[in-house]
């Protein structure tokens, strides 16, 4: 059996076309589908990714036809795609479109949606393969699951793409999953985390195992710590429903900041197929202490200034209990109890309405043992730290010490700077690009499985569990600050600070 090809290594070229096939989209009057989900259908059809045979079918409450759905679609492309607006490429995408009005609880919507996806198998060659989208509200997913399900029997293959929060809380998503998997298998199943398909993030994994310079030095003996951080500037964006019962921890940390310390943190898998990389992800989460209440510190945003306008406190956002303990920051120190990062401290933290939106993976070496020009070189000279932007600005950055120009020795450290947009002519893809084409593909190596999920509930369940026995004093920071002054604390206790930038 041929070895196969390194999903990991490439860029959005055609590993293999995917199979003829309908995209369905439950819940495609919403924000996701006009921001996210078309703009990158676009962007694949821009570079000729998509099956030649392909429709997408649109599925939500809203009363609309297809004609303006389409419109709206098109309006979306021409705002939010990364791509120029082309008329040929739309009309060849938009050919294939459909709108169904119906709530997909009733008796009626099945039929309703079951009746299009037949007429495009003959419209448009689909051939039966049927890559179904949930972006409807988590309380939705088992009611649609299940529709879907009761058709496979006329069906080619079928796929689900599930948005998160995938559950509330560990039991919550095991019972998710059982309902799920009464219809599909575990390969069928497409958990989506969109910041497993940044490109700096999976660029992570070519840093660390194509270079022979970094994977040597990738451990305790030559790490000092580890800084992850996911800020964002901005508040709730009015999903007040949504964030009152998530909160930072199931909204950022229980899946994207989980997700980006598994992969710093994950021994070499054995090739790049979706099980080698998934299994060694999850012996990293199974190799993580719970963290003890002075390990974790949560937070809440006050009043205060973003960007030069000042903002409401959480408190005041509409909707939200004006006593409401619900956290917008949390910080955390946290172990892999194995033996590469053994007493190796991992300090994370994600918030809202924080001093900028910036997602970084820091990793700060140890210090040279005994440097001859130390007295000379004051505070300009720091630790080496491997500085890895997510986003907004991908790239990655060394910062090493060099002698500054002139007489004597005196030294200064300075960085050496990866850019993206410097280093390739062709524009970084959207998350939703990489990962549509992968689901497609039925290449799941970017999704999260079940095992993952449970691991990273458990440990979100237990730190939650500790935090019903006290009363935080909210909010304790300022809208446009790094977060509550607790979270400094956490590190200065160890002699060590947080990264400003």
């Amino acid at each position: 059996m041929p070895q196969a090809a390194n999903p990991l290594a490439q860029g959005l070229g055609v590993r293999r076309q995917p199979d003829p096939c309908a995209l369905v989209v439950f819940g495609a009057s919403g924000d996701l589908t006009k921001r996210k989900l078309l703009p990158a259908l676009y962007s694949l059809a821009f570079r000729g990714l998509l099956p030649k045979r392909f429709a997408v079918v649109g599925v939500a409450r809203s009363e609309q036809t297809t004609r303006q759905f389409v419109t709206a679609m098109r309006q979306a492309v021409k705002q939010f795609a990364r791509d120029p607006f082309r008329t040929d490429v739309f009309e060849s995408l938009a050919a294939g479109m459909r709108y169904v009005s119906t709530d997909f609880a009733d008796d009626g919507g099945e039929d309703s949606v079951g009746q299009t996806l037949d007429e495009l198998d003959e419209a448009r060659g689909t051939g039966g393969n049927r890559l179904h989208y949930l972006a409807v509200p988590p309380q939705a997913f088992p009611v649609v699951v299940r529709e879907i399900g009761e058709r496979r029997e006329r069906e080619g293959w079928a796929r689900v793409i599930i948005e998160k929060p995938f559950g509330h809380d560990l039991a919550s998503a095991r019972e998710l999953s059982a309902s799920v998997k009464r219809w599909f298998a575990e390969d069928e199943i497409f958990r989506i985390d969109h910041y497993l398909g940044k490109e700096t993030v999976q660029n992570l994994m070519a840093l660390r195992f194509a270079n022979g310079i970094f994977e040597p030095i990738w451990n305790r003996q030559m790490v000092d710590h580890v800084q992850i951080t996911v800020a964002e500037s901005m508040g709730i964006e009015g999903r007040a429903g949504y964030y009152e019962q998530a909160g930072v921890i199931r909204d950022i940390f229980q899946n994207h900041l989980l997700q980006l310390l598994a992969l710093t943190a994950m021994e070499p898998p054995i090739d790049f197929s979706a099980d080698a990389v998934r299994n060694e992800k999850v012996k990293v989460l199974r190799a993580m202490h719970t963290p003890g209440p002075k390990s974790v510190v949560r937070g809440q945003y006050g009043r205060g200034w973003v960007e030069g306008e000042e903002v409401l406190a959480y408190r005041e956002e509409p909707g939200v209990d004006p006593r409401s303990l619900t956290d917008t920051y949390i910080a955390a120190k946290l172990y892999v109890d194995n033996w590469r990062w053994a007493d190796t401290p991992f300090y994370v933290r994600a918030g809202k309405r924080l001093a900028r939106r910036e997602t970084t993976i820091a990793i700060q070496f140890k210090s040279a043992p005994h440097p001859p020009f130390e007295s000379i070189a004051g505070d300009g000279l720091r630790p080496n730290v491997l500085l890895i932007h997510v986003q907004p600005d991908e790239g990655v950055s060394l910062a090493i010490g060099a002698k500054v120009p002139g007489a004597g020795m005196s030294i200064r450290t300075v960085h050496m700077d990866f850019l993206y947009g410097g280093a390739f002519r062709e524009g970084v893809p959207e998350a939703y690009e990489r990962l549509i084409l992968d689901a497609m593909l039925g290449d799941a190596t970017l999704f999260t499985r079940e095992d993952e999920v449970e691991e990273q509930w458990k440990l979100v369940d237990a730190i939650v569990g500790a935090w019903g026995r006290d009363r935080p004093t909210f909010p304790d920071y300022a809208a446009g600050s790094w977060g509550p002054a607790r979270a400094d604390e956490l590190l200065h206790r160890d002699g060590r600070s947080w990264r400003r930038h």
